[in-house]
């Protein structure tokens, strides 16, 4: 799905020259087509710290404007993981079978099965 004027992203590289880590988010404000979209960048206060145009693999949405709704994590994590290389993507699903191992240890079976 594209981004749309107004969605929330959320950076998935440092740009350092911009004092940007991966994880900032900022507002789609303008497509610029060719899949590059500028993003608005504000503090807490709602300035503006800068602008930059961006290819979209370099963020993912993490809301979207037009439901008003949060990105489900699984989502966000499937687009992630999708832009891997394969072994790095089964490297990520090897972390994620043991993080689920390891959520799972003190239920029982039955409950995990349900």
């Amino acid at each position: 799905m594209r981004p749309d004027i107004g969605d929330i992203v959320e950076i998935i590289i440092d740009i350092p020259e911009k004092n940007l880590r991966a994880g900032v988010r900022g507002a789609v404000v303008h497509c610029h087509g060719n899949d590059a979209y500028e993003i608005e960048f504000a503090d807490d206060e709602g300035e503006t710290l800068d602008f930059l145009a961006m290819h979209t693999k370099h963020f993912i949405v993490v809301w979207r404007a037009e439901t008003r709704q949060w990105i489900p994590i699984a989502e966000q994590a499937s687009v992630l993981v999708a832009g891997l290389p394969d072994d790095a993507a089964k490297e990520v699903l090897d972390f994620a079978r043991f993080l689920f191992v390891r959520s799972c240890q003190s239920a029982s079976y039955e409950n995990i099965a349900t």
